[in-house]
């Protein structure tokens, strides 16, 4: 019996409580709502990254902001950022200063999204090429289907008319930093 009285007691004590918190809630005003909408939070194509791989290597350089841009307007971050390994011959900004006016800017509306990928396999090779395995004449099997060719001279290297002015070692690959923009052939 004394067993049954301490659980009635505890059971009134619990409702008792509870009622009290309900009516204190009740009496609470309301947050007045903010006067302006909170600003909306910028949304990115942009996956998480690992920080060491071509695209976070690509978005953390200033002299890559328009590279960076055409990946993004391509749709090709996640499977650059996933593939692997990779070797990425990467236009600075004054390599795209140098096209004509307006190319850039062409290139990445939607309607030429499959030109600017055709441009962008051009830069990619599907394999991690160190700088001591390119030999002079020799021809590189792009991601578009096209070829490249190799000049060495002494301590320069170029791809194409594209001279190399970097290197960085990626997790998924090689980045070569290139002063000029690499142009498919045409057919």
């Amino acid at each position: 019996m004394r067993g049954f009285l301490r659980v009635m007691v505890i059971g009134a004590l619990g409702c008792g409580l509870l009622a009290l918190g309900c009516k204190k809630q009740e009496a609470t005003p309301a947050e007045p709502a903010p006067a302006e909408p909170a600003p909306a939070e910028e949304v990115s194509n942009v996956p998480p990254l690992n920080e060491n791989n071509i695209v976070s290597i690509a978005i953390r350089s200033e002299d890559h902001t328009t590279l960076v841009a055409a990946i993004k307007a391509a749709d090709y971050v996640t499977s650059v950022a996933a593939s692997g390994p990779l070797t990425v011959f990467a236009p600075t900004n004054e390599a795209f200063a140098k096209l004509p006016e307006g190319t850039v800017e062409n290139l990445v509306k939607p309607e030429n999204v499959a030109t600017l990928r055709q441009i962008l396999q051009y830069h990619v090779t599907t394999s991690a090429l160190e700088k001591s395995w390119l030999k002079d004449g020799q021809t590189l099997g792009m991601a578009n289907g096209k070829k490249t060719t190799v000049h060495v001279d002494g301590d320069v290297i170029k791809i194409n008319d594209a001279t190399i002015i970097a290197s960085i070692p990626a997790s998924n690959g090689i980045v070569y930093v290139v002063d000029t923009v690499l142009l498919p052939p045409e057919e």
